[in-house]
């Protein structure tokens, strides 16, 4: 069901899930050309269309590019109008989250959302190091105060172990998650959740984002805190830089997003 995630233009501009390689395979790539001049945003009946030029965007699948709150519509449209003379889909997370929903998960949520608590069955912020102590105060100070608001806001009970042997999870607490997954069933959130999820290896640090308990760069900080420790201590290549810095990119796009649809929420 992962599949469905990864950018439906798999084999055009996206070519592969993975932000570093996809770049690498555009520079190879023959981008098209900025046949547009403006960018903006109409309002319609069942929310607000992306329009280029005045006439409507559609998504690969040729659905109208529709979002139901112009805050979300003009994310997208402004990603539009930053394009240089050619158009690169890489610089555009936003617009392929939003393909991704409207063509993809719109069709089945419920898979999208059984993904996401797969994750949580093996939740990054439940496997803790056992050394050496700075890692491991540093997961504590992080990791702490989600599992706690867990506990206490959404009443799932984690189990922790410390190493990387699976520790199984009361079925009762991927229930309770379950359950509030269920109220985040419209397909632009479950998308931006699910990407949150996946690029953090938290289902929890994602929730605590859409709760309003983490803002994105929080969420961030705290679903690499090994990364960074390792970082600290032997190094980076530029590489691993890039393909961070691009983890990164549409990671906050997805946040961007959540923030924007909470509006047509109402929260």
């Amino acid at each position: 069901m992962r599949d469905i995630l990864n950018d439906l233009e798999a084999g055009k501009q996206l070519s592969d899930p993975d932000p570093v390689r996809r770049a690498q395979i555009q520079m190879k790539t023959h981008l098209p050309k900025r046949f547009y001049k403006t960018a903006s945003v109409a309002p319609l009946d069942d929310g607000f269309a992306v329009h280029l030029d005045g006439k409507p965007v559609r998504t690969p699948g040729q659905a109208l590019l529709v979002l139901p709150t112009e805050k979300a519509a003009r994310l997208v449209a402004d990603e539009f109008a930053a394009q240089g003379e050619t158009i690169d889909p890489v610089t555009m997370p936003v617009m392929r989250l939003v393909n991704t929903a409207i063509d993809g998960v719109a069709s089945d949520p419920q898979a999208v959302l059984e993904d996401i608590l797969r994750f949580a069955s093996s939740d990054l912020l439940c496997y803790r190091a056992d050394a050496p102590q700075g890692l491991v105060d540093r997961q504590n100070e992080h990791w702490d105060p989600v599992i706690d608001w867990a506990r206490t806001a959404l009443g799932a009970r984690f189990h922790l172990a410390e190493g990387v042997i699976h520790v199984e999870q009361p079925r009762e607490t991927i229930a309770v998650l379950g359950v509030h997954l269920a109220q985040r069933k419209d397909p632009l959130r479950l998308a931006s959740i699910h990407v949150m999820t996946s690029l953090t290896g938290s289902a929890l640090l994602a929730l605590a984002i859409d709760f309003g308990e983490l803002d994105g760069e929080a969420a961030w900080t705290a679903g690499h805190v090994d990364e960074d420790w390792q970082a600290e201590h032997w190094g980076q290549d530029a590489e691993a830089v890039a393909r961070r810095s691009a983890r990164k990119r549409d990671m906050l796009a997805a946040v961007s997003l959540l923030e924007a649809l909470k509006v047509g929420f109402g929260q």
